[in-house]
């Protein structure tokens, strides 16, 4: 049996058990299934290795994208340089197989991090990108911005960051003006603010000088549209929800724990 799972607390509801039980079911992985693990506390993470030696891969949600960083043997330069792992590939060390193959190592168990936030991200965004969008606003300072921010930088898209409690560089929610968002096409909610069941909630941005150029994009998946995407689309705006992003990410874990 080759198991796999999610850590991450709470998990009330989980995209990735759902997403890859079915991926199993349909493409005849029979020997293959997905569990999450609630891990309130990030010191228990040694146990659920241990209670569950045929784990080959686990995925990473919050808070523990950037506490989980300790336990890796080696991390994964993308996912060193964002500062937050989500997909570890769990390797089990046979000694007398390693012994054979000339490779020696205490370690039964070896771990690798890696980010695919980052390319879920990447390759959801990259085809909405017109040649005018090239200054962004990022809403939130948490862990998933950290992921946009690296993909921002990587394709020459500068941008600056606006939260509640802006700090050094970053804005705060009401210094945002016709002018900023005028220059500024690109705007990508990082925060949960408008996941179900807060469906009216939504960032505290001007929506009244929005227009058909600029591109809003929503981390958050469910509702399919938030009230943040909603008021873009009002005004003409391209919008995009995080669903395909998570498709891409599980898909690129998959490709991760085979390689």
């Amino acid at each position: 049996m080759k198991k796999f799972g999610l850590i991450g607390y709470p998990l009330t509801h989980s995209f990735s058990k759902k997403y890859f039980t079915e991926k199993f079911q349909k493409e005849g992985f029979e020997d293959h299934e997905y569990e999450a693990f609630p891990l309130p506390n990030l010191n228990e993470f040694p146990e659920i290795l241990k209670a569950n030696p045929d784990l080959c891969g686990l995925n990473v949600t919050v808070p523990h994208k950037i506490g989980i960083m300790y336990y890796m043997d080696k991390i994964d330069p993308a996912a060193k340089e964002i500062d937050a792992v989500n997909c570890i590939k769990i390797i089990n060390h046979h000694p007398v197989e390693d012994f054979f193959s000339g490779e020696l190592s205490s370690l039964k168990l070896r771990l690798e991090g890696h980010n695919t936030d980052a390319y879920g991200f990447e390759m959801s965004l990259k085809p909405l990108l017109q040649k005018y969008h090239t200054k962004a606003l990022i809403l939130g300072n948490g862990g998933a911005a950290r992921a946009v921010s690296y993909v921002l930088n990587k394709l020459d898209i500068n941008f600056k960051i606006v939260s509640r409690r802006a700090i050094r560089k970053e804005l705060n929610y009401t210094q945002l003006n016709n002018d900023i968002l005028k220059e500024r096409l690109l705007i990508i909610n990082t925060t949960p603010v408008g996941t179900f069941p807060n469906l009216e909630a939504c960032p505290d941005i001007p929506y009244e000088f929005l227009t058909s150029k600029h591109l809003l994009y929503d981390l958050v998946y469910n509702p399919e549209e938030t009230e943040f995407l909603r008021r873009g689309r009002e005004k003409g705006a391209i919008t995009k929800n995080g669903l395909q992003m998570l498709h891409l990410q599980a898909e690129r874990s998959w490709e991760i724990w085979n390689s």
